[in-house]
C-alpha cells in the first residue's frame, strides 16, 4: 500500500484487546534464577505499554528519536520495546550479557535521548550491576542521554540514583496517563540490533517496521505451524534477533501467547528445566539452539529428568542459531517424540 502507515504495538496489542481477547494470557513470565512465575493478560499488556510510551513521551522522547534499552529477561523489557514502538520511537536493545566497553559503542551510535535500565540481572551463581556497567558505559561516551529510567527489581537490592538524570520506573508509571499509537510508514525504523562486532566495529542493523510484521504475523502460521491462542516457547535472548522476532514481536502479533523464560537450559536447577516449562505451561511449539540440546543431553544422557513430565501439548520443536549435528537432532526426536525441524539461520 502506497503511503499506507500501520503501528505494529496496535496491531501486537490493543488489536487483541479490542477483538474481545484482553483476559488471554500475552506472556509467561517463569523465572528458574528469581523462583518466580507471572501471567500477563494482553489487557494487562496494554496497560503496562501505554503507560511506559507516556512516560517516555513525557520526558521528551519523540518519533524518531533512539532508546537504548539495557535489561534482562524480565516482562519489563518487552514493555519497552512495545512502548518505543507504540511512540515511534527507535528501540535498541543491548544484551544484558554485555560490559561497559560493548555498551558504550553501541551507546554512542544509537545516540539515545533515553536509556532504560534494570538494576540488576541475576544469573545462576551471580547477580549483573547493571547500574555500575551502565555508569562504565557513561563515562566513556560522547552522546549522553538526557534520562536514565531505571526498574528496580523486588528483593534484590538498592542501586544508586544520580539525581536530575534517572527516574524511578514505579514512581512514573503512577502518575502515567495512557499514550495513544503513533502511526508510522511502513518504512519506518522499529529498531536497530547491533552485530556482535566479532569483525571490527558492531554494524548497527536497522529493521523497518511493515514488512517486519508482515513477516512475522505469517511466519507464526506457516513456518511455527501455530493458531492464535496457542502457547509458544522461544527459548532465546531479548537481546538477540530471535528474541526480538520470536519472543516479542511474532507472538504477540499472532495472538499467541509466549514464554519468558528467565533461566538456563541446565543448572536452574538441572536438566530437565525446559522440560517443566514445557509441560507446566503446555507449549504447542517452541524454538531453541543444538547448543542448549547439547548441555541437556551431556547432563543426563538419558532425559531421565525429562521423562517425568508429560509434553502433551508439545507438537513440535525448531532448532536453529547454528548448525545441527546429526546426532543432537537425532537424540531430541527421541526424547520429545515430536518432530524435530532444523532451520539454520543466522542474524
Amino acid at each position: 500500500f502506497v503511503g499506507g502507515e500501520l503501528n505494529i504495538c496496535y496491531n501486537a496489542v490493543d488489536r487483541h484487546v479490542e477483538n474481545g481477547r484482553g483476559d488471554q494470557v500475552a506472556i509467561i513470565y517463569d523465572s528458574p534464577v528469581t523462583n518466580t512465575k507471572e501471567k500477563i493478560t494482553y489487557k494487562e499488556l496494554l496497560e503496562q505499554v501505554s503507560k511506559l510510551a507516556d512516560v517516555m513521551v513525557r520526558h521528551g522522547v519523540k518519533k524518531g528519536d533512539r532508546v537504548v534499552i539495557y535489561m534482562p529477561m524480565i516482562p519489563q523489557t518487552v514493555y519497552c520495546m512495545l512502548a518505543c514502538a507504540r511512540i515511534g520511537a527507535i528501540h535498541s536493545l543491548i544484551f544484558g550479557g554485555f560490559a561497559s566497553k560493548e555498551l558504550s559503542v553501541r551507546i554512542d551510535h544509537a545516540k539515545p535521548r533515553l536509556i532504560v535500565t534494570a538494576s540488576f540481572g541475576v544469573e545462576p551463581k551471580r547477580k549483573v550491576e547493571y547500574i555500575s556497567l551502565l555508569e562504565g558505559a557513561l563515562a566513556r561516551v560522547q552522546s549522553k542521554p538526557d534520562k536514565v529510567l531505571i526498574y528496580k527489581r523486588p528483593n534484590l537490592g538498592h542501586v544508586p540514583f544520580t539525581q536530575g538524570r534517572d527516574l524511578d520506573w514505579e514512581e512514573e508509571l503512577a502518575k502515567a496517563q495512557c499514550s495513544k499509537c503513533v502511526s508510522v510508514r511502513s518504512d519506518h525504523p522499529l529498531y536497530i540490533l547491533y552485530t556482535s562486532g566479532t569483525t571490527g566495529l558492531p554494524k548497527g542493523v536497522v529493521r523497518p517496521t511493515g514488512g517486519y510484521a508482515v513477516m512475522l504475523n505469517w511466519t507464526m502460521s506457516a513456518v511455527y505451524g501455530l493458531t492464535s491462542g496457542e502457547v509458544w516457547w522461544a527459548a532465546s535472548d531479548l537481546g538477540w534477533v530471535v528474541g526480538h522476532s520470536y519472543i516479542c514481536y511474532g507472538p504477540l502479533l499472532h495472538g499467541n501467547t509466549t514464554v519468558l523464560y528467565e533461566g538456563k537450559p541446565v543448572g536452574t536447577p538441572d536438566a530437565g528445566a525446559y522440560f517443566r516449562v514445557l509441560a507446566e505451561h503446555e507449549v504447542a511449539a517452541a524454538f531453541t539452539s543444538p547448543t542448549a540440546i547439547r548441555a541437556i543431553r551431556q547432563q543426563d544422557p538419558e532425559a531421565a529428568l525429562g521423562k517425568q513430565y508429560s509434553l502433551k501439548r508439545f507438537r513440535t520443536l525448531f532448532v536453529a542459531g547454528e548448525h545441527c549435528d546429526v546426532d543432537t537432532l537425532k537424540w531430541s526426536k527421541e526424547v520429545f517424540k515430536v518432530p524435530v525441524l532444523d532451520h539454520w539461520w543466522q542474524t
